[in-house]
Parts: structure tokens; C-alpha cells; sequence
């Protein structure tokens, strides 16, 4: 038997996340959306990059109008970046990195507006990453 503190707590997570649920599911699915021009995705993205192994790491994405992008990822051993020009072609996003890597991007938005970004890369030893970005409010 859960003492009632134990017990209380247990509900409160089961509420909380059944309501995260179904407010996720009130903004309905994403559908791709093509960029047509930097304009478009200019700023600054944040989310979560998975690398080799799957291991997560934060990343800032930075897109500028002239074509240039600046990427920091956050480890806990410390920062890693890199810089590189962008292009939108066939209404995606083609990164070509400084060190050598490159990837490809695509946008999706849900029915309330929320944009994601989603970006496959190879890296200039062959090693993948995906990324999975939103705008920072």
C-alpha cells in the first residue's frame, strides 16, 4: 500500500501527463511546409541533436538572410561549433559546414503555427546527425 503522499504525487504525474497528451494531440499533425527564401527561417533555432550512438546534445542554430549559419552544441565536457553558408533549393535547406560536413533541412508546422526543422547531416569523418529544432520565443 502507497502512503498517501506517494500516492498523490503518482496522480498528479498520471494528470499532468494525460493533459500534456491531449493538448498535443489538439495541435494536430505537422505537415511539411517548403522554404522559399532564408527570410523565412532567419534566427536562431534551438532543440536537440543526435549523433553517433544516439547520444543527445542541445544545439543554437543561428541562419542569417546573407546565407551564413552559426551551430553550437552543448556537452557536458563543453562547447562545439561550426559555421558554413545555407541555401534553400527544391524548398529545402542545403548546409555545407566549414569543416566539411553537410545536411539537409526541412521545415513542418502544426495547425497552431509551431515550425519545427528537421536536419539530416554527415560530417566530414561520415558520421550522421539528426537534429530537431524549433524557433526560440
Amino acid at each position: 500500500m502507497m502512503p498517501n503522499g506517494a500516492r498523490l504525487l503518482w496522480t498528479a504525474v498520471v494528470v499532468g501527463f494525460a493533459v500534456s497528451l491531449a493538448g498535443c494531440a489538439s495541435l494536430g499533425p505537422a505537415r511539411p511546409v517548403p522554404v522559399s527564401d532564408l527570410g523565412a527561417v532567419a534566427g536562431t533555432w534551438k532543440g536537440i541533436v543526435y549523433g553517433p550512438g544516439s547520444e543527445r546534445q542541445n544545439v543554437d542554430l543561428t541562419i542569417r538572410t546573407d546565407g551564413s549559419f552559426e551551430v553550437v552544441a552543448r556537452q557536458p565536457i563543453g562547447e562545439s561549433g561550426n559555421k558554413g553558408k545555407v541555401v534553400v533549393k527544391d524548398g529545402r535547406l542545403l548546409f555545407e559546414g566549414e569543416k566539411g560536413g553537410h545536411g539537409v533541412g526541412t521545415l513542418q508546422t502544426n495547425s497552431a503555427g509551431n515550425r519545427t526543422m528537421n536536419i539530416d547531416a554527415i560530417l566530414s569523418d561520415g558520421r550522421t546527425l539528426a537534429a530537431q529544432l524549433s524557433t526560440s520565443p
